[in-house]
């Protein structure tokens, strides 16, 4: 594929590298306005962002030295954006692309300008990351109940919702400059969490959603720092926006109201599956209220078949009465039902019946194990232990991608900067100047090292840096780890290739408290368990990413994805234990879930697991859309 010229006057630009846009996606790529795009399910939202990207840097609507930042909820989205601006754009505009997540981006603005917070809400240099559960909250509560200082008694503080604490009284509001009044226990106990995390102990602790607050804080009692950020950042680009948060959307609005920056916003409102994760209820409509802007949708969904998107529109509607009907752009490549309800009597045989059908599919349609994905909506370990069986004596391997390794679940492992460099460096190693990956590899090193676009010369050295590792590399360690320690040698080999310094310095949060050393460990410990059964290191670096096995995951984390044939297994009152408490999110979830599919979606059902009562309205939906219910087994 060519590029365009490096300066394309804006009435001669074109789409790079795609065929054409949908009219409202051209509408938006051309925006000069703050725009509120809804974009459902394989609208194309991460090619919309980049062909804007593409026309703003081409026509010169971001001039140099300005950037556009793109913000994203998760690690996967934001990576992918950025590798698919580097497609569509030379590489020195690419250079001008800077892409993050949410947290990455306020936890930046702490790490840089934290010194400038006022002294109650400064915590220390070398900050922790805090993760806390449920019985962290409890605890804390309880002692915060008994605590000497306590002005409103025992019971009013222990009165407080432990599952709404976080939401409510830390992060409900922005951080007044001088502190809290303790007017009455909520206030009190929040400001008494806040002190204990910032300085309760030698060294800070803090949440993310905690450092979007003080990052807001900071900006806004810094003029000089928030004017520095709207002069660098000419557009701003929000993906995923349904799942903001309050503390995300105040930041934002801290930084760039007012502000010559321009701001598109993209998600879809019938997705937000994020709210136990402190999701704002209607992100969209505080967006365009805030900002002025204009509410468009995209109309076209390139990954589902005609019959699917008939269904999905079904279910949207559940969600969103105005939902517009999507135009399915994909073609459907199966002439049997692309949906049905498979009754089984029992989990055994439940697991010996897909794991057939699954291998038969694959015969028939050529695909493969990556091909089809096994979702549920929790406690993936628990199924595993019935699936895993039966998939193996099928031939097919099985990866629970909720499963930890070591402190990391093993599908967040793999989104881990470290992860992604030392399995790119490796797999670089087997194939030496191997296409895409000697690029990716190149420009990965490339951005570490802080070299330009333009600078041919450091980068001739780096090709050959990169080159000469890879072939020493592989003399020295011509099979793939026998053992922990080994795997722990190979991690260290690279890590010391890549430059320990230059990866904290890209990736800040290895800097802080002990995630670098854990990430490490959990890399050893998947390197090492990935080779057991491979024959050689390509093997074990398919075997580490999975490319060969059929996932397994909970519904949340199969947002952004996409498969050939979606397999729900569960479909019962067990699984969707909260369905009648959270009607609106459990069917969101379920949307979601339909959604990842291409061709095909199968639900499971088998009465070992529980009844189908409270979740009537699902098997409500999938019958008004014609769905068929089968018993099978």
């Amino acid at each position: 594929m060519s590029l365009p010229p490096r300066r394309v006057p804006p009435g001669d630009w074109q789409p790079v590298g795609v065929h054409s846009l949908e009219p409202n996606a051209l509408t938006v790529v051309r925006s000069a306005e703050h725009r509120s795009v809804l974009a459902g399910p394989g609208a194309g939202k991460t090619e919309l962002l980049a062909q804007r990207a593409a026309f703003l840097l081409q026509t010169g609507a971001s001039p140099a030295p300005q950037r556009i930042l793109a913000i994203s909820f998760k690690r996967d989205a934001a990576r992918n954006l950025a590798r698919r601006v580097r497609q569509r754009c030379h590489p020195d505009h690419a250079s001008r692309f800077d892409s993050l997540t949410f947290d990455a981006f306020a936890k930046s603005l702490v790490d840089r300008f934290g010194q400038a917070l006022p002294n109650r809400w400064r915590p220390t240099a070398d900050y922790g990351i805090l993760f806390p559960k449920r019985a962290h909250w409890a605890d804390f509560l309880q002692r915060a109940s008994l605590a000497l200082d306590n002005p409103f008694g025992q019971a009013a503080v222990q009165g407080l919702s432990v599952n709404y604490f976080e939401r409510r009284h830390v992060l409900a509001e922005r951080l007044p400059e001088a502190g809290w009044t303790s007017g009455n226990a909520g206030l009190w106990a929040g400001q008494r969490f806040w002190d204990e995390q910032l300085r309760g102990a030698t060294r800070s602790h803090l949440t993310f959603p905690m450092l979007s607050r003080l990052a807001e804080l900071l900006v806004r009692v810094n003029a000089s720092v928030r004017n520095a950020l709207a002069l660098t950042y000419s557009h701003v680009f929000m993906d995923e926006f349904q799942d903001t948060t309050e503390a995300q959307f105040d930041l934002v609005q801290t930084i760039f109201l007012g502000m010559p920056t321009i701001l598109t916003a993209v998600g879809d409102n019938k997705q937000q599956i994020m709210r136990f994760a402190l999701a704002m209820d209607d992100p969209f409509g505080a967006f365009e209220q805030t900002f002025g802007a204009q509410r468009i949708p995209l109309l076209s969904n390139y990954r589902s078949s005609p019959e699917l998107v008939r269904i999905q529109h079904v279910l949207a509607q559940a969600l969103d009465t105005s939902a517009a009907h999507p135009q399915s752009k994909a073609a459907a490549s199966i002439s049997d039902a692309c949906c049905a309800i498979w009754d089984f009597s029992s989990v055994n045989t439940e697991a010996q019946a897909l794991a057939r059908y699954v291998a038969s599919q694959m015969r028939e349609h050529q695909l493969q194990p990556n091909d089809f994905v096994l979702l549920v909506r929790q406690k993936a370990e628990d199924y595993a232990r019935v699936l895993a069986p039966a998939f193996a004596t099928a031939g097919i391997p099985l990866r629970n991608e909720a499963a930890y390794v070591g402190a990391q679940m093993l599908q967040e492992l793999l989104t881990e900067p470290l992860s992604e460099l030392v399995l790119l460096i490796l797999r670089l190693a087997c194939a030496p100047r191997g296409g895409l990956t000697w690029i990716e590899a190149q420009h990965a090193l490339a951005n570490l090292r802080g070299i330009a676009p333009t600078d041919d010369r450091a980068r001739r050295v780096l090709a050959q840096d990169l080159d000469a590792f890879a072939r020493r590399f592989i003399q020295q360690h011509p099979q793939p780890p026998e053992t922990e320690a080994m795997a722990r040698a190979v991690i260290q080999e690279v890590e010391a290739f890549l430059g320990r310094d230059a990866l904290i310095a890209a990736h800040t949060p290895y800097g802080q408290g002990g995630w670098l050393a854990e990430v490490e460990n959990s890399l050893a410990l998947h390197l090492q368990s990935s080779a057991v059964q491979a024959t050689d290191w390509a093997a074990t670096l398919d075997a580490y990413e999975g490319t060969k096995a059929l996932p397994l995951m909970t519904l949340h984390k199969s947002k952004g994805l996409e498969y050939h044939t979606v397999i729900f297994i569960g479909l019962d009152d067990s699984a969707w234990w909260s369905f009648v408490q959270d009607t609106v999110d459990a069917t969101a979830g379920f949307f979601v879930a339909f959604t990842r599919a291409k061709q095909r979606v199968i639900f499971t059902y088998t009465p070992q697991r529980g009844a189908r009562v409270n979740i009537a309205p699902l098997y409500g939906l999938l019958a008004t859309a014609g769905v068929q219910t089968i018993t099978v087994a």
